[in-house]
């Protein structure tokens, strides 16, 4: 078999419905679109509109609310940092921060900044993060490290 000589089983394929051409086709005069009115004509949209009922959108409460100023935070567990660094992706002795982990392939992309969440770590390593659990706070002071958290007034 070629690839000029790939086909379609039969039946499988249908010609288009050629609207509007006499009685005669099934589909001529008005074209299967009723007579007159908003939808015989072309460029139609009532979507959402249930015929004078109280539309689904309208009869459902409103609920919660997006907070604009919220930070977009990656968030990284200590054990794949912890794995990071025994595959020598992250230096032991070196700041923790975002860009190190975008570097070490543990982060796609620096959003608004890191939040570390707990796990198990064994090396002493110092974080510079926009935010820490108290789970990982702990587990990082236990093994010797430390969590830097800059705050606002500082990044300006």
């Amino acid at each position: 078999m070629k690839l000029n000589e790939l086909k379609d089983n039969e039946g499988a394929t249908k010609p288009r419905m050629r609207v509007g051409r006499g009685i005669g086709s099934g589909k001529g005069k008005t074209s299967g679109r009723g007579v007159k009115g908003q939808t015989s004509r072309s460029g139609v949209a009532i979507a959402g509109f249930e015929g004078g009922q109280m539309p689904l959108h309208r009869r459902l409460p409103k609920r919660g609310f997006k907070n604009i100023f919220a930070l977009d935070l990656n968030e990284i567990s200590l054990t794949k940092v912890q794995a990071a660094v025994d595959a020598k992706k992250l230096d032991a002795k070196a700041t923790v921060t975002v860009e190190a982990l975008v570097a070490a392939g543990l982060l796609r992309r620096p959003l608004d900044g890191v939040r570390v969440l707990g796990g198990e770590i064994k090396t002493a390593l110092t974080f510079e993060v926009a935010g820490a659990s108290a789970p990982a706070v702990a587990a990082i002071e236990a093994a010797g490290g430390k969590v830097v958290i800059p705050t606002a007034a500082a990044k300006e």
